[in-house]
């Protein structure tokens, strides 16, 4: 090997070790995996038990929560895209879990509700996710979650900032 090859050599393994971005130190990646892992294991309790996905999960804890919504607002307490709630909506009216009823002010849209069976799922379903989420946050120290809490708060309030100047200036939504 030459002294010229040898000095490239030497500066392109210098500029992958000093790379701009590392996947597992950058805070996106790192929350996104956090959550994937987080949302794989809680779904496979309420998957295997009562045969739902993520998306019907969280329509039917959402309304087990509030109630009574339509499904552009549950999509946008959760998150969701409204054709992934629309979907949700659609298989938990077939089992029987979620009901409709027409918004006399806007017939474009409905209310949508837990049926009895819906609410007996979710009345055995939130303990479980609570639990899950006790154990989870068990591996915080104590003194800590006060500050966690605090650090998830503006980090969700940043990225919906964020989210929101990126859209206006690409001219989305």
């Amino acid at each position: 090997m030459t002294d010229e090859t040898a000095q490239k050599a030497s500066a392109t393994a210098t500029q992958a070790s000093q790379a701009a971005l590392k996947l597992d130190e950058f805070l996106p990646y790192r929350l996104n995996v956090c959550a994937a892992l987080v949302t794989q294991a809680l779904s496979r309790i309420y998957a295997e038990r009562y045969k739902i996905g993520v998306p019907e999960w969280r329509v039917l804890v959402t309304l087990g929560e509030f109630g009574m919504m339509t499904a552009k607002a549950i999509g946008n307490h959760s998150h969701m895209h409204k054709t992934k709630v629309s979907r949700a909506v659609a298989l938990l009216e077939r089992r029987k879990m979620v009901a409709r009823r027409v918004n006399r002010a806007d017939l474009r849209e409905a209310f949508l509700s837990l049926t009895p069976a819906g609410r007996d799922i979710y009345s055995e379903l939130a303990p479980i996710a609570l639990d899950f989420a006790k154990q989870l946050l068990g591996t915080v120290e104590v003194a800590d979650r006060a500050a966690l809490d605090r650090a998830l708060k503006k980090l969700t309030e940043r990225s919906a900032q964020l989210a929101a100047d990126v859209a206006s200036r690409h001219g989305l939504r």
